[in-house]
């Protein structure tokens, strides 16, 4: 096949554009920062247009790259799910997909819970940043964060939530002096700290907000003291519980997001997806603690 470029160019373009940093990239990749550089600097020879504007503090993706970043992912994505389909035993093992933070805050402590209970039922969890709209590829079960899925998809509601500020103890913030500190959220979210802030009755102009692609980073930023982040029960309660984080003003607003589970037709037959998706229900309903 001609005409394509190299995939190590484009695994660069990919790292860069989601870090906006070549120094992020050759972090994730574990490459040098100069390598990551020549890579870009190779493909967009090869494109014959710049992909990304080279700022002080920070890449920007040009009007090229932000068209060619979804063509790259969804590359890759196929890649991965099609490598996974041939090296599975397809009867054996339960693929399970859900957003990067749920996965980590929410359903890894209570892996074990589920294992104990069904220690018969393979799994594999696949996380993504940005989730499909319809049934993820490969997907058995998926647990969506997001306004109500496409009519394609059979969607159960599991649960809905509640968005707040939240810092680490002893934290110095105020009503008053919020604004003025380093504020952090995840990115495409309907529920903004504008939104909150009006509803909490705070006269803002335009706060500065840092955003990212995943509740993740801006935990983990609060979590260090490092500033504020908006987040919701599912992800931030288990964090609350052990201390790491505190809820430092009562106003609590209403999500548009929500969490859903998502079968597809297979998975209705499977035992091992039903044991699981009953399990799930039981967890999220009775918001089970770690």
């Amino acid at each position: 096949m001609t005409g394509l470029p190299p995939l190590n160019w484009l695994r660069a373009f990919e790292a860069s554009a989601r870090n906006l940093s070549f120094t992020g990239a050759a972090r994730d990749l574990n490459m040098t920062q100069s390598a990551v550089s020549q890579q870009i600097k190779a493909l967009e020879g090869f494109l014959g247009r710049p992909l990304f504007h080279r700022r002080p503090r920070a890449l920007e993706l040009t009007q090229t790259g932000i068209s060619y970043l979804p063509v790259v992912r969804d590359a890759f994505r196929t890649l991965a799910h099609g490598t996974r389909a041939l090296t599975r035993n397809e009867s054996d093992v339960l693929q399970i997909q859900c957003n990067l933070t749920f996965a980590i805050q929410w359903l890894a402590p209570r892996l074990p819970r589920f294992r104990q209970a069904h220690p018969e039922v393979q799994i594999n969890l696949m996380t993504e940043l940005w989730e499909a709209r319809d049934m993820a590829e490969g997907a058995d079960v998926e647990i969506r964060f997001s306004v109500r899925p496409s009519d394609q998809v059979h969607a159960e509601l599991l649960a809905t939530d509640h968005y707040y500020p939240v810092c680490a103890p002893g934290y110095p913030v105020t009503l008053e002096t919020l604004a003025h500190h380093p504020l952090y959220d995840c990115s495409n979210m309907m529920g903004t700290w504008a939104v909150w802030a009006e509803e909490q009755g705070l006269d803002w102009s335009d706060p500065v907000v840092t955003y990212a692609t995943t509740y993740s980073i801006p935990l983990s930023v609060a979590v260090t003291g490092g500033g504020m982040a908006l987040a919701h029960d599912i992800i931030a309660q288990g964090l609350i519980d052990a201390g790491h984080l505190i809820v430092p003003f009562a106003h609590r607003a209403r999500m548009q997001e929500a969490y859903y589970l998502i079968q597809s037709p297979r998975a209705q037959a499977m035992p091992s997806a039903q044991a699981f998706s009953s399990w799930l229900r039981q967890e999220i309903f009775g918001r089970g603690a770690v």
